[in-house]
C-alpha cells in the first residue's frame, strides 16, 4: 500500500485496531454509498404522501428545504467528528470516547435499530414500488390481490371478511417478496466490497440521471406553474389528508410532523462513516462525503417536491388519496408511456440499491460493536472472511433482523418514522457528548474543523433532535412508544444488571498499545501483510 493508504492504516492502528476490511473504496465511492441510502427517489417519493397529508405543497417543498438544513448542520457536525475518529464504528466509536462506556454502548443500540429499519423500510418501499410501478404499470399485471385495502370504512361492495381475506394475503406476499430482496442484497454485500462500490458508485449516478429526467417530466408534461402551491401551507391532517395523520391536529404540529418526511429521506448518511476502514484518505473523504451526499440530496429532492406540487391537478385531491397519491400522479402523467415504464424501472432500481447501501452500513456497524464485545456472541458476528475481507456474518445478521423489523411493523409509515427517530437520536448522542468533551478530553481533531461554529451547530444538532422526537410519537406513529420504551427499558435493565461490568468499550490509552500482536495477527489471517 502507499500515498493515504499508509496513513489510513496508521491512524486506525493508533485506534486499536486491525485494518481486516478491505480498503478500496475512493472519496466519490464514499459519498456514493450515503448518496444511494439517502436516494430521494425513494424517501422523497414513498414519503411524498406524509408531507401532502400534513402541510400540502407547502410541507413538501418548504418543509424539505426546513429539514434538509437541519440535516447538513447534523452532517456537519458528525463530519467533525468522523475526521478526528474514521472507524467503522462510527457514531457508537465516537459517544464512547467522549461521552464513555455507557453512552456509546446505548448510542449503538440506537444506531443498529435506525439502521435495521432503513433497510426494513426501504425494501417495503421497494416491493411496492415494484408491485405499483413496474408489474402493474408497465407489464400490467392484476396486482389487487397483493395491495391491502383500507378497512375504515371498506371498500364499496366488499365484507370485512373478504377485507380481512386480502390484507393477510398481500402481509405474507410482501414478507416473502422483501426477503427474496434482502437476501439477494445480502448475497452481493457477501462478495466482497468492490461488487458493493460498484453497485453504489453506479446508484450514486443513476439517482443524479431518474431524478433530473423525473423532474422534468412531471414539468413538461404536468406543471400548471401556480407558485402559490409552495408558499401557501393547508393543515391536512385528519380526512383532508385522507386520514394518514387521522386526528386534526394543530397547524405546529402538522408542520413538525411532516418534517418526517424530508428527514425520512436525508438519513442514513453515517454510511460514510460506518465504513471508514473501507475507504482512503477517510479523514478527510468521510465528512465529505456526509456533507456532501446531504446537500445535493437537498437540492435535487427540493427540485423534484416542487416538480410534484406542481404537477398535481387538484393538490386537495392529492393529500386525500393518502398513500396513492404520488402513484396516482405518476399514472395519471401525459408523458410518452416508454418515458414513464423506464423511469418506473429507474425508480424501482434505485430504491433496491438505496438498501443494498444500508445492509453494507448496518453490517459494518454490528463488525465494529461486536469486535469490542457489544454483541451477545460477539466473537461470532466480528468474524471477516479472508476470500471476501467483509464481516460476512453481520451481514447475514443485519439482513435477518432487517426483514423481522417488517413481521412486527408491517406499515411503510411507521418503519420510515422509527428510522427517522431513532437515527437522528443516535446521531445526537455523539455530538452532545462532543459539546461537553470539547477542548476537555477531546482536543484531537482531523482536518475538517468546525471553529467557532463548532458549539453553535451542535447545540442547533441537538435541540432539533428533540423537536424530532416530539413529532416522531405523534399518531399515526405511536406505534414508536412502544418501541422506545422498550428500547429503554431493556438498555437499562442489561447496562445496570450485566454491561456495566463486562463491557469495556474501544480500546483506550494503555489497552491501544497491548493490541499490537492481536493487530498482527488479525491482519495476517486475511491477508493484509502478504
Amino acid at each position: 500500500m502507499s500515498g493515504p493508504t499508509d496513513e489510513d492504516v496508521k491512524i486506525l492502528h493508533s485506534m486499536g485496531y486491525a485494518q481486516e476490511l478491505a480498503r478500496r473504496m475512493g472519496g466519490f465511492s464514499n459519498f456514493a454509498i450515503s448518496f444511494s441510502i439517502i436516494c430521494v427517489l425513494a424517501g422523497g417519493i414513498t414519503s411524498f404522501p406524509l408531507a401532502m397529508g400534513t402541510g400540502g405543497g407547502f410541507e413538501a417543498t418548504i418543509g424539505w428545504v426546513v429539514g434538509g438544513f437541519f440535516a447538513l448542520v447534523v452532517a456537519a457536525c458528525l463530519g467533525q467528528i468522523g475526521s478526528a475518529y474514521p472507524t467503522a464504528g462510527g457514531l457508537y466509536h465516537w459517544s464512547s470516547i467522549l461521552g464513555g462506556r455507557g453512552w456509546g454502548w446505548a448510542t449503538a443500540w440506537i444506531n443498529l435499530l435506525g439502521l435495521i429499519f432503513v433497510v426494513a423500510s426501504v425494501n417495503v418501499g421497494v416491493w411496492q414500488l415494484f408491485r405499483d410501478l413496474v408489474l402493474a404499470g408497465v407489464f400490467h399485471v392484476d396486482v389487487t390481490n397483493w395491495t391491502s385495502v383500507t378497512t375504515d370504512p371498506l371498500p364499496t361492495g366488499m365484507t370485512a371478511d373478504q377485507a380481512a381475506a386480502i390484507n393477510a394475503q398481500a402481509y405474507y406476499v410482501q414478507i416473502l417478496a422483501v426477503s427474496l430482496i434482502t437476501i439477494s442484497q445480502a448475497l452481493i454485500n457477501h462478495l466482497g466490497i468492490r461488487l458493493t462500490t460498484i453497485l453504489t458508485d453506479f446508484s450514486g449516478y443513476l439517482i443524479f440521471v431518474v431524478a433530473v429526467i423525473l423532474t422534468a417530466t412531471f414539468l413538461i408534461w404536468g406543471a400548471g406553474w401556480d407558485f402559490s402551491r409552495i408558499t401557501t401551507f393547508v393543515n391536512n391532517t385528519g380526512d383532508p389528508g385522507g386520514n394518514y395523520v387521522p386526528e386534526a391536529r394543530p397547524v405546529l404540529i402538522a408542520f413538525l410532523v411532516g418534517l418526517l418526511y424530508p428527514l425520512y429521506t436525508i438519513t442514513g448518511f453515517d454510511a460514510s462513516a460506518h465504513t471508514s476502514e473501507e475507504t482512503q484518505n477517510a479523514r478527510v473523504s468521510v465528512p465529505r462525503g456526509m456533507i456532501h451526499s446531504v446537500f445535493w440530496s437537498l437540492v435535487f429532492g427540493f427540485v423534484m417536491a416542487v416538480s410534484f406540487v406542481m404537477a398535481s391537478p387538484d393538490l386537495a385531491a392529492t393529500a386525500k388519496d393518502g398513500a396513492a397519491g404520488w402513484f396516482n400522479l405518476f399514472t395519471n402523467l401525459k408523458a410518452p408511456g416508454t418515458l414513464k415504464d423506464i423511469l418506473a424501472i429507474g425508480i424501482v432500481i434505485s430504491n433496491y440499491l438505496c438498501a443494498l447501501a444500508g445492509l453494507t452500513s448496518t453490517s459494518r456497524m454490528i463488525f465494529a460493536f461486536a469486535r469490542d464485545g457489544g454483541l451477545p456472541a460477539s466473537s461470532v458476528w466480528k468474524g471477516v472472511s479472508p476470500t471476501w475481507r467483509t464481516p460476512v456474518a453481520a451481514i447475514w445478521l443485519g439482513a435477518v433482523l432487517s426483514v423481522a423489523a417488517t413481521l412486527y411493523s408491517p406499515a411503510f409509515a411507521a418503519l420510515a418514522a422509527g428510522c427517522a427517530l431513532f437515527l437522528y437520536v443516535s446521531y445526537a448522542m455523539p455530538i452532545a457528548a462532543g459539546l461537553f468533551a470539547e477542548g476537555k478530553s477531546w482536543t484531537e481533531f482531523g482536518p475538517f474543523r468546525l471553529g467557532i461554529w463548532s458549539k453553535p451547530l451542535g447545540v442547533i444538532a441537538v435541540l432539533g433532535v428533540l423537536v424530532l422526537m416530539y413529532a416522531g410519537i405523534q399518531p399515526p406513529f405511536d406505534i414508536l412508544i412502544n418501541y422506545a420504551i422498550g428500547l429503554l427499558v431493556l438498555l437499562a435493565v442489561l447496562w445496570f444488571g450485566i454491561e456495566s461490568r463486562r463491557f469495556k468499550g474501544p480500546p483506550v490509552g494503555a489497552e491501544i498499545a497491548k493490541r499490537a500482536s492481536e493487530i498482527a495477527q488479525a491482519e495476517k489471517a486475511v491477508g493484509q501483510n502478504t
